[in-house]
């Protein structure tokens, strides 16, 4: 491939973002501009040259628009191969002009999904003459450089500076390679539409596309790459959120804060959470989240330092103060007051994300992960506890105070890795086992953490004696059950669904403890 001088352009863009400096620059150079619809109106009141394609095919424009560059001329002008014999006898036979750049940008079908559009408004909103355009020229890349961003505006100016009014094979395979990825994200946008449209959840070939936000320094350990890609989901986020502050995040930085953002989100109260790899180690609700802070930091203050902080309110000064007396790694919250922001701004190493609003815990939606050679997809986790049917499976049934705090447990526990165990008492989690072989385990490691943070601060009593506890599955056995007793627990909050369930309930009803079935597991793996 050698460098291909424009002498013909077809620009046809819903967004007009530059386009009329662009064409101004082609015309200024000796391109011929082809254009339809709004483009050649755009470009015509501008005062730029320009040729409607309807003119130049002899064909108009019809059906509502629907009609306008899907002829002969337009894609024969682009798909020929220069230099190829049969192709330069046809085009000449035919009065087929060469296109060396074509410029177009899609209807914007995504943003009419996303802003609630009725059905027959989104189906006009997809994009037939486009893509095949876009699919022509990018095919073409040899002779035929393709524009879908207005960002690469400059740089198509630029080579042309530099290439006597052309463009190098490097650009346009480049651009090429992009433009196939615009039409491969916008397809796959339109067959996920369809598919919610039909009540499919599952269908059979699964699309899925994402934008780059950034690459980042590493992947989840220095020798591995990665990235951040934003997909068309309208939710709050890490993937969407504003950095205001802090240096570049990194992999474990952005899975961490979404973890913590997603856990507190599942409260209405002003609440905090602290998570450290990637699991829960501090969670309250309190009157202010400056309170929520002390209290969550109080259930596991060691490994808090250089964790992930998220409130689900707009941060203000007190709060702010709270969290900067001990190094974060990453601050995360739907909004912020400018004097919380100066706080902060003193602590250059804290990476600070606003993410504009807090996702809803009980949105529908998918989560996917990697296997070898395919995908593994689920519908989200969106089950709420307190919306589950509770079965008082012993004696005593739990007090109001032990019913909120069984909630909240609950609530921590779902994002807490599996196997899961979460004390809590007053609205504050108390201790913490997580992502253990054992149950048992997962409540020894509870009751050890908050041992120490009681030694360490000289208590005579652990935190944890006259909490709640909740298990994100049922306890196989009555070891567990024990073990949390014997920790100081008053009352349990667990799926049930074992075949000892009732052994489990005697080891319970033995102890004076409260226990409720929810019926609902909630494994995080």
């Amino acid at each position: 491939m050698a460098n291909t001088p424009i002498r013909r352009a077809l620009i046809s863009v819903f967004d007009k973002t530059g386009l009329t400096e662009f064409a101004r620059y082609l015309s200024a150079h000796g391109v011929e501009i082809l254009s339809t619809g709004g483009s050649a109106k755009a470009l015509a009141a501008a005062g730029v040259p320009v040729r409607e394609v309807a003119d130049y095919t002899g064909f108009p424009e019809m059906l509502g628009g629907r009609v306008k560059t899907l002829h002969p001329k337009v894609h024969g002008g682009i798909l020929a191969i220069r230099g190829e014999p049969d192709h330069d006898r046809a085009v000449k036979e035919h009065g087929i002009g060469l296109i060396d750049l074509v410029a177009v940008s899609l209807y914007p079908f995504e943003q009419t999904v996303a802003k609630g559009a009725p059905f027959e408004e989104c189906i006009e909103q997809i994009d037939i003459g486009g893509p095949a355009m876009i699919r022509s020229s990018a095919k073409n890349h040899a002779d035929v450089t393709v524009i879908t961003d207005a960002a690469d505006y400059g740089e198509v100016i630029k080579e042309m500076e530099v290439n006597g009014g052309g463009t190098t094979p490097a650009l346009r395979r480049r651009l090429a390679a992009k433009a196939f990825a615009r039409t491969a994200a916008y397809d796959a946008a339109i067959a996920a539409w369809f598919a919610n449209q039909i009540g499919e959840t599952w269908p059979e070939r699964l699309t899925l596309s994402g934008t780059r936000v950034q690459t980042l320094r590493y992947g989840e350990n220095p020798h591995q790459s990665g990235a951040i890609y934003r997909t068309g989901e309208v939710r709050p986020g890490v993937a969407s959120a504003r950095q205001v502050q802090g240096k570049e995040l990194s992999y474990n930085n952005l899975a961490d804060a979404d973890a913590a953002f997603e856990a507190v989100a599942e409260f209405k109260e002003p609440a905090i959470v602290i998570v450290k790899h990637a699991n829960p180690c501090g969670v309250a609700t309190a009157g202010t989240l400056a309170d929520a802070y002390t209290r969550a930091l109080a259930c596991d203050p060691v490994s808090a330092y250089g964790g992930i902080v998220a409130a689900n309110r707009k941060l203000d000064r007190a709060a702010a103060e709270a969290i900067a007396k001990i190094f974060t790694e990453v601050v995360i919250v739907p909004e912020a007051d400018p004097d919380a922001l100066a706080v902060f701004a003193a602590k250059k190493n804290l990476r600070v994300l606003v993410a504009g609003g807090v996702p809803d815990a009980a949105a529908a939606g998918l989560t996917a992960r990697t296997l070898s050679g395919g995908l593994l997809v689920q519908t989200r986790d969106n089950g709420q506890p307190d919306r589950t049917e509770w079965k008082v499976a012993t004696k005593r049934a739990p007090t109001e105070a032990e019913r909120r705090d069984l909630l909240f447990a609950m609530r921590v526990c779902k994002h807490v890795k599996s196997n899961a165990i979460v004390f809590a008492k007053g609205g504050a989690t108390t201790g913490i086992g997580a992502g253990q072989m054992s149950r048992v385990d997962a409540v020894r490691i509870a009751r050890i953490k908050a041992d120490d943070v009681a030694g360490a601060a000289g208590a005579a009593t652990s935190a944890i004696v006259g909490s709640v506890v909740a298990s994100d599955a049922f306890f196989p056995f009555a070891d567990g059950l024990i073990a949390a007793a014997e920790a100081g627990a008053t009352a349990v909050i667990q799926p049930g669904g074992s075949t000892r369930d009732e052994e489990v309930i005697a080891a319970a009803d033995e102890r004076g403890l409260a226990m409720v079935f929810t019926g609902q597991r909630h494994f995080r793996h």
